[in-house]
């Protein structure tokens, strides 16, 4: 089966990407905050007990993000005033409000990642999806007041229905194809692919090789060093993806403000968020625009 979401296309054949006040490298933190059931298996630490229910090593590993980790997090970003992209589990606006009034204070941008991280999509209906995701959708606009642009499934999950259907519920990127260093069309009228990382990731660096603090921080720094040289006639974008039950722990944290202080540090750098970088090439990108007005309420077709 040929993937029909999106078309190939080489990045040295694209006309320029340009990014605000002529910046090189657009980067953003993908903060993702969740929440896990007890009774399911899911990220883990230690896969000898992941099928326990319940599965205490684990669970208490995991839990440790929303109860201790995110306030780490919080001040590391606040020293340096960046807005998280803040990658939620729906059923997080209820359960950990505190995290959502942190975000609200801060401006954060509210990215939507299904209703928690132990369950994913694979195999819904069409219908059951979609009573889903306006499910999910709907939540977090309550508790935050602000609809969700963007998506990234848990454990990075799709249907094939799932850019379109959050396409009809007004959202207009997923992060989930890290196929690329630029946003990218999809396949589905407004809708667009925004670059995450599943390599620069902390779950991939430390759960997946268990690199210790040291490679992280070399690891941030050679990403964006490559990624500027590259970015000479066309921007790229950086995602630093983290999990606070993970970046967050005291051993490693340290590592994470000094990656934060290298990257504030440089001059060509846009600290921006997802939503800004979707809708920055929104604006830049023609085909974007006449799918958009397409949907619109009265026009032709």
């Amino acid at each position: 089966m040929d993937n029909h979401l999106y078309d190939y296309s080489a990045i040295v054949d694209r006309p320029a990407v340009q990014w605000p006040d002529g910046k090189r490298v657009a980067f953003y933190v993908g903060l993702n905050i969740e929440h896990y059931q007890v009774d399911k298996p899911s990220t883990s630490i230690f896969g000898g007990t992941a099928g326990l229910q319940p599965d205490p090593l684990n669970y208490g590993w995991r839990d440790y993000g929303l109860r201790v980790g995110i306030w780490r997090m919080i001040a590391a970003l606040d020293k340096h005033g960046i807005r998280a992209s803040a990658i939620i589990n729906s059923d997080v606006c209820s359960r950990y409000p505190e995290v959502i009034k942190a975000g609200m204070e801060r401006d954060w941008a509210w990215v939507a990642h299904g209703q928690d991280n132990s369950t994913f999509q694979s195999g819904m209906s069409r219908e059951d999806e979609t009573a889903y995701l306006e499910n999910v959708v709907s939540t977090i606009e309550a508790h935050t007041g602000s609809t969700p642009k963007g998506w990234l499934g848990p454990a990075l999950t799709e249907t094939s229905n799932t850019p379109e259907v959050l396409a009809e519920l007004g959202l207009s990127y997923v992060l989930d194809w890290c196929s690329d260093d630029q946003p990218f069309d999809l396949n589905v009228a407004g809708m667009m692919s925004v670059p995450y990382s599943i390599e620069v990731n902390d779950v991939t660096l430390f759960s997946g090789r268990n690199l210790s603090g040291e490679d992280f921080l070399q690891i941030v720094k050679d990403q964006y060093e490559q990624l500027s040289k590259d970015a000479v006639d066309s921007g790229r974008v950086m995602a630093l993806c983290l999990h606070p039950f993970i970046i967050n722990q005291p051993f490693r944290h340290k590592y994470l403000e000094l990656a934060l202080d290298f990257i504030a540090a440089q001059p060509d750098v846009w600290m921006t968020t997802s939503d800004d970088i979707a809708a920055h090439y929104r604006t830049a990108n023609p085909r974007l625009l006449a799918a958009e007005s397409a949907q619109a309420p009265g026009s032709a077709g």
